[in-house]
């Protein structure tokens, strides 16, 4: 199944883009995708507004920022390296945290039985706040496992 915001349920609700609510270390996020376009910036403040955000309003509201050449992300106040283990932690415990949400939870039981794919995205991390196979697994383990642990 081809996750895509534009594609038929649930491959549309399990989209970054889906307007799933969810709170992580106090903060109210619209979207997973306002959660992952707020990491580029560094003010608490404009982390909270674009946590706010959904779809296409968060998507373009962070990409002209360019955090590919220092390969840093931000969040609450904490600077983490694109590749660290601390940024995958901070990923896991985001999709936990969407895992709360009943919608989300209901999409990701609808999907049982499918191989999950993401066509749209990029598999670099050195391009992208989230690669397709750290999507993808991620969705596979909540649906499959439970809860992801820290590493």
């Amino acid at each position: 199944m081809d996750i895509r915001s534009g594609g038929n349920y649930p491959s549309s609700a399990l989209s970054n883009f889906a307007p799933h609510p969810f709170v992580i270390d106090g903060v109210q996020c619209n979207s997973m995708e306002g959660f992952l376009q707020s990491l580029k910036f560094e003010s608490k403040d404009m982390q909270k507004y674009v946590c706010s955000l959904v779809g296409k309003a968060a998507k373009f509201k962070g990409k002209n920022k360019n955090w590919q050449q220092k390969q840093e992300l931000y969040w609450n106040g904490k600077t983490y390296k694109r590749d660290s283990v601390e940024y995958q932690n901070l990923l896991n415990r985001a999709y936990n945290a969407l895992y709360q949400n009943d919608g989300f939870r209901k999409a990701l039981d609808a999907s049982k039985g499918c191989s999950l794919t993401h066509s749209m995205g990029k598999n670099k991390i050195s391009e992208t706040v989230l690669t397709t196979s750290e999507f993808c697994s991620r969705l596979t383990y909540l649906r499959d496992v439970g809860p992801l642990k820290e590493n």
